[in-house]
């Protein structure tokens, strides 16, 4: 009987509250150049052409956080960060409101956004590294 009395006060334990795991969201302006990194070496990225598109939609969830990040580094200072940061955000949201994270075959309109993200982080990447600094 003391065992079942242990094994009941020992599972208790687990339901006290931990700390609150924070949340993610955009990076800061000085993670950008990191975040741009990792994410041109995603398949998503190398060959959109041939990518499922359900298959990418942890990708294009990460991307979506940088154009905002983008706009931060840009300050104001640079306008052409701007203009890549809005292409990036308009080929998201082609890929969201298609519905792309349930499209299980490359090809059609879903593609073609992944294309477009490709194109656009691309874009927003090459300003970067010629900024590589947030002054």
């Amino acid at each position: 009987m003391g065992g079942a009395v242990l094994v009941l006060v020992l599972s208790g334990c687990g339901n006290e509250a931990g700390p609150t795991p924070k949340q993610g969201g955009e990076p800061g302006p000085d993670a950008l150049p990191t975040k741009l990194d990792a994410l041109t070496v995603d398949q998503c990225f190398a060959s959109p052409q041939t990518q499922l598109p359900k298959g990418c939609e942890k990708y294009v969830t990460e991307v979506g956080n940088v154009p905002g990040a983008a706009r931060k580094r840009a300050d104001d200072r640079d306008p052409q960060l701007v203009a890549e940061a809005d292409k990036l955000e308009q080929a998201v949201k082609s890929f969201r409101g298609a519905s792309c994270t349930t499209v299980p075959t490359a090809g059609g309109p879903c593609t073609q956004a992944l294309v477009d993200i490709a194109a656009a982080l691309s874009g927003v990447k090459k300003q970067v590294d010629a900024r590589p600094t947030s002054g």
